[in-house]
C-alpha cells in the first residue's frame, strides 16, 4: 500500500512551516478548510493508534502482505502524516503560503490512503473512521485548492526556471506508469489475476487504479504546467512532490514491520526508493525556496 524517519519529518516541517508569513494578510486558509483538515488529521491518527495497538481486531482478516502493509501505513500516518497535515493547516491558516502549497499534498496522500482503507480493508471497527477521514480530507484538498489565488501566488514565486521541479515530476510519474503496467501487461496478456492483487486477496490492485487513473495523471499535467510557469503548476507542484515523497515512507515502513514480525523483507527496496525519497524532498525544498518571503 502507497499506503520514516524523524530527520525527513524536521525537515518537511522546517521548509512547511517556516518563516513565511506575509504581513498583508493576503494568503490565508479559510477556517472551514482548516477545521476540516484539523478534523481529519486528528481521526487519522487516532484510527493509526487503534490499529497499531489492536491490529488483529482490525486487520485479522486480511493476508499478511496486507496487514503489513496496513502497519506500516499506520506507523506513517501516525508519526508523520497527520501532525504534519494538521501544522501546515495552522501555518496556512496564519498566513504561510509554502505550508498551504505543501498542505494539498498532505490533503492528497490522505484521501490516496484512505480510500485504500475503505475499498481495500475488510468491513470492521475502523470503517466508519476511514470513511470519515476520505471525505473530510477530501473536501479540505477541494476547498484549499478553490481558496488558492493563482495569480498570487505566481507573483510570489523568483522568476528562475522551473525546469527541473516539473520536469522530475514528470520523470517520476512516467516511471510510475511504467513499472504499474510491467506487471499489469504481462497479467492480462496471459489471463491471469493481477499478482499483487493476489498477495492482498483483493479483486484488483487499488493502488494501480487509483494512481493510473488520477495521481500519475495529475503529477504528469503539474509538472508540464510548472515547466510552462503557468499558475496553476506552481499552486500543485510543492503538493505533488509531497505526495511523492510519502509514497515512499509505507515502501520503506513495510520492510521493516515485515521483518519484525518474522516475515520475508523486501531488503532490496531500501536503496532505490530510500534515494528516491531523499531526491523527491531535495527537489521539493528547492523548490519552496523559489517561494519569496
Amino acid at each position: 500500500m502507497a499506503f520514516a524517519h524523524r530527520s525527513v519529518e524536521a525537515g518537511l516541517a522546517g521548509a512547511v512551516v517556516g518563516p513565511d508569513h506575509p504581513t498583508d494578510g493576503s494568503q490565508r486558509l479559510p477556517r472551514p478548510w482548516l477545521w476540516l483538515s484539523l478534523a481529519a488529521a486528528v481521526l487519522a491518527a487516532a484510527g493509526s493508534v487503534v490499529g497499531l495497538w489492536a491490529p488483529e481486531a482490525v486487520y485479522g482478516e486480511e493476508t499478511a502482505a496486507l496487514a503489513d502493509s496496513a502497519a506500516a501505513q499506520d506507523l506513517v500516518n501516525l508519526v508523520l502524516v497527520a501532525p504534519l497535515m494538521a501544522a501546515t493547516a495552522l501555518a496556512a491558516s496564519r498566513g504561510s503560503l509554502r505550508s498551504w502549497l505543501c498542505l494539498v499534498g498532505f490533503q492528497g496522500f490522505t484521501v490516496y490512503n484512505y480510500a485504500i482503507y475503505a475499498f481495500s480493508i475488510h468491513f470492521g471497527p475502523l470503517f466508519l473512521l476511514w470513511v470519515a477521514v476520505l471525505g473530510l480530507s477530501l473536501f479540505a484538498l477541494i476547498g484549499t485548492l478553490a481558496a488558492l489565488d493563482s495569480a498570487a501566488v505566481r507573483a510570489r514565486f523568483i522568476r528562475r526556471s522551473m525546469a527541473l521541479p516539473g520536469s522530475f515530476l514528470v520523470a517520476v510519474a512516467s516511471l510510475f506508469v511504467l513499472l504499474w503496467l510491467s506487471e499489469i501487461v504481462p497479467d492480462l496478456a496471459a489471463g491471469r489475476p493481477s499478482r499483487s492483487a493476489r498477495d492482498w486477496n483483493v479483486p484488483t490492485n487499488p493502488v494501480h487504479v487509483l494512481d493510473l487513473a488520477f495521481f500519475l495523471p495529475a503529477v504528469v499535467v503539474s509538472g508540464v504546467l510548472l515547466i510552462r510557469r503557468h499558475p496553476l503548476g506552481m499552486v500543485t507542484a510543492a503538493g505533488q512532490l509531497v505526495w511523492l515523497a510519502l509514497t515512499c515512507l509505507p515502501i520503506l515502513a513495510t520492510v521493516f514491520v515485515a521483518d519484525a514480525r518474522g516475515r520475508e523483507a523486501g531488503w532490496g527496496l531500501l536503496a532505490p526508493i530510500g534515494v528516491l525519497c531523499a531526491v523527491t524532498v531535495a527537489v521539493l525544498l528547492g523548490f519552496l525556496r523559489r517561494v519569496r518571503a
